[in-house]
């Protein structure tokens, strides 16, 4: 029985822990506000309650593929603008090769954090899930986090 238990709560944990699509008027009017304020006259194409409890849009920007991440107060956390793998600094591509051989990456991010902290984001194929790698603005590896 126990056992059982232990396996439901994984199983709700698991479902709890990632972002959730909602719709535009579920989104926290403070958020919404902001939104608009940061970025005139653009349409949030997709909105989403992520597991920490900020709320993420998607859309397009000066011809740019981007997000925005706002806690649910409305302050802007940090937005995600696509590049392409190109661009990214050298040693990103060097310590995949290296640490993930035989992967290609995916797609390529260059993300400002609330601080103004510029940081990058390398999606990577591993097994059956995408894993994102982030790294400094220098490219120095800082962590593996699950798409």
């Amino acid at each position: 029985m126990k056992i059982i238990l232990s396996l439901g709560a994984l199983v709700f944990l698991l479902n709890t822990a990632t972002a959730q699509k909602v719709k535009e008027a579920e989104v926290p009017k403070a958020v919404m506000e902001s939104f608009n304020n940061s970025f005139k006259d653009v349409k949030a194409e997709k909105w989403e309650k992520e597991k920490n409890g900020n709320f993420e849009a998607e859309f397009d920007f000066n011809k740019e593929e981007m997000s925005a991440s706002y806690s649910a107060d409305g302050k802007l956390m940090e937005t995600e603008t696509e590049i392409k793998v190109s661009a990214l600094p050298a040693t990103v591509s060097d310590y995949i090769a290296k640490n993930y051989p035989g992967q290609k990456i995916k797609e390529a991010s260059k993300i400002m954090d609330d601080k103004g902290t510029l940081s990058y984001e390398a999606e990577i194929k591993k097994g059956k899930e995408d894993l994102d790698l982030i790294f400094d603005q220098s490219g120095n590896f800082l962590r593996e986090a699950k798409d």
